[in-house]
């Protein structure tokens, strides 16, 4: 799954790079960003793509209680989202979540006592788009509405079913060519391995002497 995220891009530097314009609350920056903290990163939603605002990472539907919901719904796996109850009502609420990278870990024996640390990417691309789900969340005690979030999975490609060797997941990662398709209601099969496979890059921070895998 996908748990943690780089985000190192001004909101100026997002602006240029997806000619929006960047609105309301900051989002967390920094090399490498914790979902259970449950942190804004920005995104691009599919009704509003002249903006980019800031959403909560943790998916809360409407009849969550309160927002301690949010640290089991990271990620949401693409392939059953029509089914889950959790999901199934905004298959169609659409958002482009923009990192500049992402963190995966590799298991070196069998219990995940040793692990290396690999930073991944869409190849030469410095900030790309993962595609989410999203849902304004009122919280029932305060009325406040939340913006929130998740990231949308698939089954691994051959290079990240190397790194993520124990569950062959990864985020539903979108090139330049293919990104604002997320966000029309086109179904999600064409966005899942191996019907779409992006070209990646993967980084060893652990063993910084290793080459990357590609």
């Amino acid at each position: 799954m996908c748990n943690y995220v780089r985000i190192k891009s001004t909101p100026k530097e997002l602006e240029q790079a997806y000619q929006a314009e960047y609105i309301g609350d900051d989002y967390t920056r920094d090399d490498k960003i914790n979902g259970f903290a449950n942190p804004k990163l920005p995104v691009i939603l599919d009704h509003d793509t002249d903006h980019i605002i800031a959403a909560q990472w943790g998916f809360l539907p409407s009849w969550a209680k309160d927002s301690e919901f949010a640290k089991k719904t990271l990620n949401a796996r693409m392939e059953e989202v029509h089914q889950k109850p959790t999901y199934k009502n905004y298959t169609n609420n659409r958002c482009l979540i923009l990192v500049n990278a992402f963190h995966e870990w590799k298991w070196l024996d069998d219990k995940g006592k040793r692990k290396d640390n690999y930073l991944i990417k869409i190849k030469d691309q410095e900030i790309f788009a993962i595609g989410g789900l999203y849902n304004i969340w009122v919280n029932p005690a305060t009325d406040e509405e939340i913006l929130t979030c998740t990231i949308g999975t698939t089954e691994a490609n051959p290079l990240m079913a190397e790194i993520h060797n124990t569950k062959h997941r990864m985020p539903i990662l979108l090139n330049q060519e293919i990104q604002y398709r997320w966000l029309d209601d086109i179904p999600v099969e064409d966005f899942l391995y191996p019907n779409y496979n992006p070209q990646l890059t993967a980084e060893n921070l652990t063993n910084l002497e290793a080459k990357s895998l590609f």
